[in-house]
């Protein structure tokens, strides 16, 4: 048996069709006419084609990985959709109760008028009577009527309202309501338009931006003033705060609803909660009207908060102004967690409790954060002014007074800047404490007049 070499044969179909192998011209690599250009031109071509095949690569490979979100979302979508549909049918269990309640309605209703219309005519009957043996013939039916009717009045107010059937239909409505305001204010049938910057960016890279957008999408302060539904469940639940971020960080600060205010807690270095919807303190900070502005300081002692002091700070002054920015943390000292200092004249007239050291905590600290303190202020004697502790020039002008007891003979005190509003009785009771220095402000901020 001969081996033929397969490398340089090749078959050549003879003309009575039967095949012939015959010796194949060997390969002498490109045509001898090619110049160099053209042999250039051609490397260059292929060097193209096989970017364009990387690249193609490239996007392919995003596109499997765009599609394995695009299902991830369907999947959301999905479950989202179902519990939807569960809404739907709580809706409808809710309606079907409704009109299972609204049937009993009617028929107790037809049995009140024809009670009512029976009594109407007993009230004939009785009208009428002339004989013994008619009054008491008539008295019987009176008597069956009115058993008749008061059971009917017994078993109206055991019947209605249904319990579950009312309580069902608030708690559904409250729900859908929720959800589509949410849906209407939060996320938007159509949503803003982003722009998605240099169109290099890879297809992923453009949906983490797009994303990105949406769920760091930032509160507004008309929001806050709107308070709809939907806001006020993220303020009850911690998830609205005003953030500032300097060269030292971001620091973030709690705005909390409680009887209808709203409450601007002060600014600490804390994680941020999941999910959280912030706005900026600046802006936040920026809707307080100098003439209506409240400040708070919640006093505890023995392990708890005993209750929250409302001051309402007098109108452009340096120490007010001064007051709301260490209730606020905004140039980072805070009153919160300093102690009550001291008690003068306690339980005489006069009597008036200190305390602010925002520095060392201890009576020797507590320097201004204004450079001028100076300004017009009032005087006071009456109880529940509120005042610096050294005077605007001191070098203690950041701690304060708040007088508990009216000073006798009319006397006043200078520089008064504020006045309790509410929470007088807990001052008072904190300097009944045994030990002063045992209370503390536990929080501290302004009402948001909003």
């Amino acid at each position: 048996m001969h081996v033929v070499n397969k490398s340089i044969l090749t078959l050549r179909i003879c003309e009575n069709g039967l095949e012939e192998v015959v010796p194949a011209k060997p390969y002498e690599g490109p045509a001898k006419g090619i110049s160099k250009t053209l042999r250039s031109m051609v490397q260059e071509q292929m060097s193209s084609i096989s970017r364009l095949i990387i690249s193609c690569e490239e996007v392919l490979s995003q596109l499997v990985e765009y599609r394995g979100q695009l299902g991830d979302w369907k999947t959301h979508h999905l479950q989202l959709q179902d519990r939807l549909y569960a809404l739907v049918e709580q809706n409808k269990l809710a309606m079907k109760l409704l009109e299972l309640e609204d049937t009993s309605v009617v028929a107790m209703t037809t049995q009140g008028e024809e009670g009512k219309t029976q009594l109407q005519a007993m009230l004939g009957s009785l009208n009428t009577v002339n004989t013994a043996q008619e009054v008491f013939m008539t008295i019987n039916e009176v008597d069956q009527c009115n058993m008749e009717v008061e059971n009917w009045l017994k078993k109206c107010q055991e019947l209605f309202p249904d319990v579950k059937t009312v309580h069902t239909s608030v708690k559904v409505q409250e729900t859908i309501r929720e959800a589509l305001e949410m849906t209407t204010t939060e996320t938007g049938a159509t949503a803003d338009p982003v722009h998605l910057g240099d169109s290099a960016s890879s297809i992923m890279n453009k949906v983490q931006e797009i994303t990105g957008q949406i769920h760091q999408k930032q509160l507004t302060v008309e929001d806050l003033r709107r308070m709809r539904e939907p806001v006020k469940r993220l303020v009850e639940a911690g998830r609205v705060l005003a953030v500032q971020e300097d060269q030292d960080g971001r620091r973030s600060a709690r705005i909390t609803l409680q009887d209808g205010q709203l409450y601007l807690h002060p600014l600490l270095r804390q994680p941020t909660p999941a999910h959280a919807h912030t706005l900026q303190e600046s802006e936040v900070v920026g809707v307080l009207d100098p003439s209506c502005t409240l400040a708070f300081l919640d006093l505890g002692w023995a392990g708890s908060t005993r209750g929250r002091v409302t001051i309402r700070l007098t109108p452009d002054t340096s120490l007010a102004r001064q007051f709301v920015l260490l209730c606020t943390g905004q140039r980072g000292h805070t009153y919160r967690n300093t102690k009550l200092l001291r008690v003068w004249n306690k339980g005489f007239p006069g009597e008036w409790v200190e305390g602010g050291d925002c520095e060392s905590n201890d009576g020797e600290g507590g320097a201004p954060l204004l450079p001028d303190l100076q300004g017009q202020y009032r005087e006071s004697g009456r109880a529940g002014a509120v005042r610096a502790s050294s005077g605007p020039g001191g070098p203690k002008s950041a701690q304060f007074v708040i007088i508990t007891r009216e000073r006798p003979g009319g006397r006043q005190w200078p520089h008064v800047f504020g006045d309790v509003e509410s929470g007088l009785d807990v001052v008072r009771a904190a300097v009944n404490h045994s030990n002063i220095r045992e209370v503390t402000v536990v929080d501290c901020g302004v009402v948001l007049p909003l």
